[in-house]
């Protein structure tokens, strides 16, 4: 078995030993322990949530005077304590509803978004950084002042491009690649720290 299949299998195994819906699970606990970007009490936002694995992540940490809501385009079996959303985060109104539901702006926004990937690089790069551009439209709505979010991005020649867009909004934006991703997979996330605010002006 190649090491990074080796790898895989253990945090696959490991997400069932703990009741964790993905692996993809420790990539959020491996970025809380860098960057403790989960609190109690938190307000917490997860893009893109399905299967529901980081969901179960924020859960555990904010407990039960937190709250979370998830959006997906695919329907997401429930959670307990967790608000969950059918919607399409590009559309303006699901902002709305995001507010609406929350009852307040969110103390962090999380972003596991992928395309449905086609093998053809130069497309699903671009498609992946539009994906986070929307995402970081959403954060931009419904964030408060100082928040956090964590975005899921493609290495390629956007990837510069997008980072100095996202310093316009945040204090700090740091990449990360967690040790539970793929090594030889181009997916890094972008640890945002600091929202200065949503200000109209900027593009």
């Amino acid at each position: 078995m190649r090491l990074a299949d080796a790898k895989r299998d253990h945090f696959r195994k490991l997400a069932k030993k703990q009741g964790y819906r993905s692996r993809s699970a420790f990539k959020l606990v491996q970025l809380n322990e860098s960057y403790h970007i989960l609190k109690k009490g938190y307000r917490v936002v997860d893009l893109g949530c399905a299967p529901g694995g980081w969901i179960q992540v924020a859960l555990k940490e904010i407990g039960p005077s937190g709250r979370i809501l998830g959006i997906d385009l695919k329907g997401v079996e429930p959670l307990d304590g967790v608000t969950l959303i059918r919607g399409d985060i590009e559309k303006e109104e699901t902002k709305d509803e995001v507010l609406r539901v929350l009852g307040g702006k969110a103390d962090l926004v999380l972003s596991d978004l992928a395309p449905n990937v086609s093998g053809i690089w130069d497309i699903d790069h671009a498609r992946q950084i539009d994906l986070t551009r929307a995402a970081i439209s959403v954060a931009r709505t419904i964030l408060r002042l100082g928040g956090n979010s964590v975005l899921k991005v493609f290495e390629g020649e956007l990837l510069n491009e997008l980072k100095g867009e996202v310093t316009s909004y945040f204090s700090r934006a740091i990449l990360s690649k967690p040790n539970a991703s793929r090594q030889e997979s181009s997916e890094l996330y972008l640890v945002c720290q600091g929202f200065l605010g949503q200000d109209l002006d900027r593009v």
